[in-house]
């Protein structure tokens, strides 16, 4: 049953809302923290390894708004990573609007070489770990009207060659998206972001293989951080009647052969 919200004194100022960002020390994480701060929201930005990097945004943002941003630091492959990250929400502000599931691992996993070692980390990182988060955060978000948005990429629906595994979880992913907008609605929103050519792999490409993903994308050029976090901004702030559902961000690749 919704539980009713107290009204606010007409003179009280409104508290802004909350947003938590899994991965968002750096690359496409940093740029959705930079786009929903803009907006008003306070943020808890989580990292695993880039300290240095999550300080620095952290002090970035409260250049602009004091005391409005807080870093969380977490393993996701660690089955206490929800726990951890849910105190972090409750000892800021006691209270969450948005989480953004960004946090991802990517790399090569050919058939032959695969090993259930990277099963057990893709898999934990690119499907467990955001259900699980999820889950925990569930109570918050239903009591805010909050929503959730998932980073999942194209290649849920059309596997990355040398990829099956990371391509398998993604699509495990794009179901979460669709399942948790059925079992979290009517009061949590739940969809996704699938980014296609935006970054460039952390470990590098071959300049002919950049090439030949960009001309087999109808705008024939990559994208930007700032596309896929301006999308993430439309689905938290401008789309209240869209839920379960995952917009490619991708220059149309997907509509190439």
């Amino acid at each position: 049953m919704a539980t009713s919200h107290p009204t606010p004194h007409p003179n009280a100022p409104l508290a802004p809302p909350v947003a938590l960002i899994t991965g968002a020390a750096a690359r496409i994480g940093a740029e959705i923290a930079r786009v929903l701060h803009a907006e008003g929201m306070d943020l808890i930005i989580h990292y695993r390894s880039s300290g240095d990097d999550a300080a620095a945004l952290k002090a970035e943002l409260e250049a602009a708004r004091a005391d409005s941003v807080r870093l969380a630091r977490a393993d996701l492959l660690d089955p206490k990573a929800p726990t951890v990250l849910l105190d972090a929400v409750r000892a800021f502000r006691n209270r969450l609007d948005v989480l953004v599931n960004n946090a991802s691992s990517f790399y090569a996993t050919p058939l032959a070489e695969a090993t259930e070692a990277q099963w057990t980390e893709l898999m934990d990182t690119n499907l467990k770990a955001p259900f699980f988060l999820a889950k925990a955060l569930a109570p918050l978000l239903t009591a805010a009207d909050g929503c959730i948005v998932n980073l999942v990429d194209i290649h849920a629906e059309r596997p990355h060659a040398h990829h099956p595994i990371y391509s398998i979880a993604k699509a495990g992913n794009a179901m979460m998206v669709q399942a948790l907008a059925r079992e979290l609605g009517p009061r949590v929103r739940v969809n996704g972001v699938a980014p296609g050519a935006i970054l460039w792999p952390e470990q590098g490409l071959a300049d002919a293989v950049k090439e030949t993903i960009l001309a087999r994308t109808a705008l024939k050029r990559p994208g930007a951080p700032a596309d896929i976090a301006r999308t993430v901004r439309f689905l938290v702030c401008d789309a209240p009647y869209i839920t379960g559902q995952i917009i490619a961000v991708d220059g149309g690749r997907t509509i190439q052969q």
